[in-house]
């Protein structure tokens, strides 16, 4: 399945505005983070598992057991933003 990714705060001026990604049906949010931060050493730093973040699913707030589906929107952001 392929998913959209956004990013926001810190990790938009990391990662940039967001990506596409492709996993098996049946992944959730963690395996999607687990994917992007095996993509290189940036994606590492940014949503490595040491570091506070919250997710959210198509616009609405989950935790990394939510389960993911095609033409998903998944976006992460450091639990305190500005705006």
């Amino acid at each position: 399945m392929k998913l959209r990714v956004r990013y926001f705060a810190s990790l938009r001026e990391a990662l940039g505005g967001g990506e596409t990604l492709e996993l098996p049906a049946g992944a959730d949010v963690a395996a999607a983070r687990d994917a992007l931060i095996a993509r290189d050493e940036r994606h590492a730093a940014a949503l490595a598992r040491t570091r506070a973040l919250r997710c959210a699913l198509d616009q609405a707030l989950c935790d990394e057991a939510a389960p993911l589906h095609d033409d998903a929107e998944l976006a992460f952001f450091p639990p305190v933003t500005g705006g």
